[in-house]
């Protein structure tokens, strides 16, 4: 299994700490955020990642290289022009040949991959996303799935008393390599406003996965705080505590 981490985020929301850092580059325990994701990707196995980049794309390379000190293989595609986040991995659809994962760069988590990939296998399905129940729904995209788990319908940002369901998109996704018949080339095309809605109109196998573990998306001064407390706290398994756990296989 190959991975993309989606960093080409500009992070405008967390200002000051982005004027001199791309948004996966902020401080964790005293590593990037990025550094982390790198981290749970090599645990669970997987070695061949693909960065996007767009803001201070230098910053990230200089510190990662070529992922050779990181146990990993990383590769960059720098975008000129932001493609949304569908186009983004749409270019990289030389190096995502095999099942991948697509994991956020700016959100930390402890998400077991391995489960998560046998759900995926399970379902015998063409894309399913990770999702978290939370209590603050308005601030998320909200995902509706029946009981079987396949997804039927998707809210962006609903009032509480209007949301169907508490689960939301974590942005982190398994897809199986077929899913770029369904992305345009050479087009700004996005996973939640495109992709994710012709998927659920098309019938197509499209399942929602409810995570367990720690997820935080840290989009803003007061998640980024959040999210730095509950690590210092150990509510959020980072690498070095991650122990006995198994790696992902094709089986």
């Amino acid at each position: 299994m190959k991975a993309m981490i989606m960093a080409a985020g500009v992070g405008s929301r967390l200002d000051p700490l982005t004027r001199t850092l791309p948004k996966p580059m902020v401080p964790i325990q005293d590593k990037p955020l990025m550094e982390h994701i790198i981290n749970l990707l090599r645990h669970y196995g997987i070695r061949d990642i693909i960065a996007n980049l767009h803001y201070l794309p230098g910053v990230i390379k200089s510190y990662f290289g070529d992922g050779s000190g990181f146990g990993v293989k990383l590769f960059y595609s720098e975008e000129q022009n932001l493609m949304g986040t569908a186009g983004g991995v749409k270019n990289n659809e030389w190096f995502l040949d095999e099942t991948f994962v697509v994991i956020s760069g700016d959100a930390l988590t402890d998400i077991d991959l391995a489960d998560f990939a046998r759900y995926h296998r399970q379902k015998k399905a063409l894309a399913t996303i990770a999702l978290k129940r939370v209590e603050e729904v308005e601030r998320f995209g909200v995902v509706v799935t029946g009981e079987a788990g396949k997804i039927t319908a998707f809210q962006e940002k609903p009032r509480k008393e209007e949301a169907l369901s508490n689960l939301v998109n974590t942005g982190i996704y398994i897809f199986e390599p077929e899913i770029f018949k369904y992305i345009p080339e050479h087009q700004v095309y996005d996973f939640g406003k495109q992709l994710f809605p012709l998927l659920v109109k098309e019938g197509l196998p499209f399942y929602g996965y409810p995570m367990d573990g720690y997820w935080r998306d840290i989009g803003t001064l007061e998640s980024y705080r959040q999210a730095r407390e509950d690590a210092a706290c150990g509510k959020v398994k980072l690498c070095a505590a991650l122990t006995n756990i198994s790696v992902i296989s094709g089986e």
